[in-house]
């Protein structure tokens, strides 16, 4: 066998070829990661009929060993956007609060790693209208 023979069947065999494909998907992984990790978390508050709510407090819950603490808090813009930019944790619960429309239920977002940074599919949504 040639030594080019040879350095081909050893690049081909699972010896070489699961330790490659291993190490490629977590240096893959921790790129995504690293470059996913600013700890943001962005939605939109509204009303019962789907409209911006401005000026309502939103507030992020983080997990604890047995319960979840308040965390962080923002204000809605005239849009009724709001952005967090300070979570460290992976597993959180977010629930907005405005005056005249009381509480929406509280948004459970379990995410991949901590601080990752997420965006709400769904808007939190005020259970009644104003």
């Amino acid at each position: 066998m040639t030594r080019e023979a040879g350095i081909a069947t050893w690049l081909t065999s699972r010896w070489f070829i699961v330790p490659a494909v291993f190490s490629a998907v977590t240096l893959g992984w921790l790129a995504y990661v690293s470059a996913h990790d600013n700890g943001l978390i962005e939605g939109r508050v509204v009303d019962a009929k789907g409209g911006p709510v401005a000026g309502a407090t939103v507030q992020l819950f983080e997990r604890g060993f047995v319960t979840h603490e308040q965390r962080g808090r923002a204000v809605t813009d005239a849009e009724g956007r709001f952005r967090f930019t300070d979570n460290r944790s992976h597993s959180i619960q977010l629930e907005a609060e405005a005056p005249g429309l009381g509480r929406t239920d509280r948004r459970i977002l379990r995410l991949w790693f901590a601080a990752q940074d997420a965006v709400l599919p769904e808007p939190l949504r005020f259970p009644t209208a104003p």
